[in-house]
């Protein structure tokens, strides 16, 4: 076996996909009581390399939840998720060709848990903080092959560990037609553990497995919840974060 360019593997692997945060007044009413919801995330971001390279996820969820008024809120989501990241095996060398550019898998299971609070200013203005954080059950994982001066080669990379946290304070406006508004800043913090196998002595992880973690820990997210009538309701939202995720949620208040 031959080994690969350094540049096969010289990027770093954080992720994190805890899907919307949602409106800051939980979807429980005055009374209390239980919510279910489905909903789609699309993920993207900056890695913390000096290639800025790009990472993709699109994850689906289910999530349910309980509220003690309308000011208070628990949760948990199980999804699905893949990760792509765009020329993760792309090589700098010409001597070196890689049967592939992008690292992508399918299938990783992930499971959040978050709470949220609400201080309604006035009836028309309120301000609200979420925290949740969330967790992969299963590793990514992809392989690639090659050849470096005619010889060929072959390596998988391996992704694990993996875990976040999200920070967001919204500020919230009720307008008419239960339509609510709502926009504010947050911050995270995720990490991952990445490897190589077999381990290559060129590579940037063939030292044995490296901790990674997120390239920009400050964002701002905005979005819109609309009732539909009958506990139901609509939530789109999108954040920014060096890249830009978006996402909806159907939520069912009982």
């Amino acid at each position: 076996m031959m080994i690969a360019a350094l540049a096969v593997f010289s990027f770093s692997l954080p992720a994190h996909a805890s899907g919307p945060f949602g409106p800051p007044q939980p979807v429980a009413d005055k009374t209390g009581g239980l919510h279910t919801a489905i909903g789609y995330w699309r993920q993207a971001d900056q890695l913390n390399d000096h290639a800025r390279s790009v990472i993709r996820q699109t994850q689906v969820y289910s999530e349910a939840g309980y509220g003690w008024s309308d000011r208070w809120d628990i949760y948990g989501r199980i999804g699905v998720s893949d990760m792509k990241v765009i020329n993760a095996f792309s090589s700098a060398s010409a001597a070196t060709v890689t049967s592939k550019n992008d690292f992508h898998d399918h299938w990783g299971i992930f499971g959040t848990l978050g709470a949220k609070g609400f201080y309604p200013i006035n009836r028309a203005l309120g301000i609200g903080a979420s925290v949740q954080g969330t967790y992969y059950f299963r590793d990514f994982a992809d392989d690639m092959s090659g050849a470096q001066n005619g010889t060929p080669f072959s390596t998988e990379l391996n992704v694990k560990d993996i875990w976040d946290v999200h920070l967001g304070i919204g500020i919230q406006g009720n307008l008419p037609y239960d339509l609510k508004v709502y926009a504010g800043p947050y911050v995270y913090y995720s990490q991952a553990k990445v490897s190589a196998s077999p381990n290559i002595a060129v590579l940037r992880f063939a030292s044995g497995p490296a901790r990674v973690r997120n390239h920009s820990p400050l964002g701002g997210f905005a979005g819109m919840d609309v009732g539909l009538g009958k506990g139901f309701h609509l939530n789109i939202e999108g954040r920014y974060a060096a890249r830009f995720s978006v996402g909806a949620a159907v939520t069912y208040s009982y």
